[in-house]
């Protein structure tokens, strides 16, 4: 089994945590602060886990996971956090975390998220997403359907088990997004594809988020623009536009 370093400020959190992990196998050593966890993580080769606190006391989570990274490029890090969205997700994998769960979270959970973090390759392909022990892969189809587009995701279960999860983006949903990204980048997508792949990957990681579960009958549909979707967009419109400027250049 596992050797684990657990790094919350709440003391009942580590009692928690400690005991459902400890009860499967699991060797757990706890720290109370980004301080003391980086002391602890020493040079990271005594560790094959870390389980990170985001909001603490002194240097936050993401702080101390680049402060672990620097010190160890292949750590295995989750950040745990009650205030977090699935942008804080996307920059804590940009950082190198392998996963995010969100509080309040039961102990079939935690266990689920650190078996898939255990059991991953490290030169596994980088999902979409990693949530709540879920992993997202890019969409491997896109069919026109009578009102819209849909697309098939491939996503990774905390058990391990590989499920197909449809979104399906009506036309007039992605009308709205297009006439966003002029808006706000001055220049139109010029493949729609690409449009509807952003939609599908927030709609599916903001349910995974929020439920920590598949959705029912493994389809979504995307009926409105959301912030989340708005956020996406703004997010990836400047990298889209300097690739196109420097192709033209």
């Amino acid at each position: 089994m596992a050797r684990i370093l657990l790094v919350d400020d709440e003391h009942n959190i580590r009692l928690m945590v400690s005991l459902a992990l400890r009860h499967v196998g699991h060797e757990v050593e706890t720290a109370s602060d980004g301080v003391e966890a980086i002391e602890k993580f020493a040079d990271g080769r005594s560790w094959d886990l870390v389980l990170l606190d985001q909001r603490m006391p002194g240097p936050q989570g993401l702080d101390v996971l680049q402060a672990m990274r620097r010190t160890d490029p292949n750590c295995r890090v989750i950040i745990i956090t009650a205030y977090g969205t699935v942008d804080l997700a996307r920059e804590a994998m940009t950082l190198g975390a392998r996963d995010l769960l969100r509080k309040p979270f039961t102990t079939d959970m935690l266990r689920g998220v650190v078996s898939a973090a255990l059991s991953e390759s490290s030169g596994a392909p980088a999902p979409v997403i990693a949530v709540n022990g879920y992993r997202v892969r890019p969409a491997h189809s896109i069919e026109e359907t009578t009102s819209g587009v849909r697309m098939t995701f491939s996503v990774s279960t905390p058990s391990q088990t590989i499920e197909t999860c449809a979104v399906e983006v009506r036309h007039d949903v992605a009308d709205q997004a297009q006439a966003h990204a002029v808006r706000h980048a001055q220049r139109a997508f010029e493949r729609p594809a690409d449009l509807w792949r952003i939609i599908g990957e927030e709609l599916l990681a903001n349910y995974l988020w929020q439920n920590a579960d598949l959705p029912v009958n493994r389809l979504l549909c995307a009926d409105e623009l959301t912030s989340a979707m708005r956020r996406r967009l703004d997010a990836v419109a400047p990298e889209r536009v300097s690739a196109q400027e420097a192709h033209h250049a």
